[in-house]
């Protein structure tokens, strides 16, 4: 059993006894369930790379990362650095997240989109992405069916949140549904954890052309950016090169920074 088969057996049981302790009508009567949704500003990345910046402590392919890290005092550097959504991780047995990491975000900062990533396997974790405050979640190819993530994308949608769906292979692209609007090529290998940031400049043109590319793990330059983003990329997930900083909102401004010198240099397309 590989450690992406473990995390989801043990998610299976978990997402169980989640539903035994807080039911669906519960979830619904939570404060943040039926606020208006952020969404990404699609225009916005025609012009300009937009960065959706991660918040996590930790991961299972590299270990303790800043197990100390405040998300509110992230979250407010990630603002003030103009990312156009922020990433926080829910799981908390693999990458010591939690739902209050996101929930407390949420009460911070009201206008930041805020990204759910976690492993979605059942249409109950969609209300608990709402009730806690989520405006996106994550699906992940390799661990669904095709008529799942169709039953899965439906279901977001009708709570207004918007689906970015990972994929590793064309393959998997197969099981993407046209009411996702958002297609991420992860860089690293869920089986062993190997980067590969080339793999996103070998899948642009397997990605449907109505959908928004995401290139994800492994991004650590400027150069990799404008590299991704002229051929095609138009969101970059990036959490180690931020988390591993003692003050990743400041490390994320800096970069974003670094991405604008570089617009006047070489522009956007």
């Amino acid at each position: 059993m590989n450690i992406l088969q473990a995390i989801t057996e043990h998610k299976r049981v978990e997402i169980m006894k989640r539903k035994q302790k807080r039911p669906l009508s519960d979830l619904q009567s939570f404060p943040h369930y039926g606020r208006k949704t952020n969404q990404v500003d699609i225009e916005q990345l025609r012009q300009y790379p937009g960065i959706i910046a991660e918040f996590k402590r930790k991961s299972p392919s590299r270990g303790v990362l800043h197990p100390e890290a405040d998300p509110v005092e992230v979250s407010g550097g990630y603002r003030e650095a103009g990312v156009a959504a922020m990433s926080i991780l829910t799981d908390r047995d693999f990458f010591g997240g939690s739902f209050r990491d996101l929930s407390q975000v949420r009460e911070a900062e009201e206008g930041l989109v805020l990204l759910r990533k976690d492993f979605i396997l059942d249409p109950y974790q969609l209300h608990e992405s709402r009730a806690y405050g989520a405006d996106m979640v994550l699906l992940i190819a390799a661990l669904l069916e095709k008529h799942q993530v169709e039953e899965l994308a439906l279901e977001a949608n009708s709570l207004g949140l918007q689906v970015l769906f990972e994929v590793h292979s064309p393959e998997e692209l197969e099981k993407w549904h046209h009411a996702i609007p958002f297609v991420g090529v992860n860089n690293r290998d869920l089986t062993t954890f190997t980067v590969d940031t080339e793999l996103s400049l070998r899948m642009i043109r397997e990605l449907p052309k109505e959908v928004i590319p995401v290139s994800e793990s492994g991004i650590t330059s400027v150069e990799e950016v404008w590299k991704l983003y002229h051929s095609g990329y138009r969101l970059f997930l990036m959490g180690e090169r931020f988390m591993r900083q003692s003050d990743p909102g400041r490390a994320c401004r800096d970069f974003i920074r670094s991405l604008g010198s570089e617009t006047s240099e070489r522009g956007a397309t």
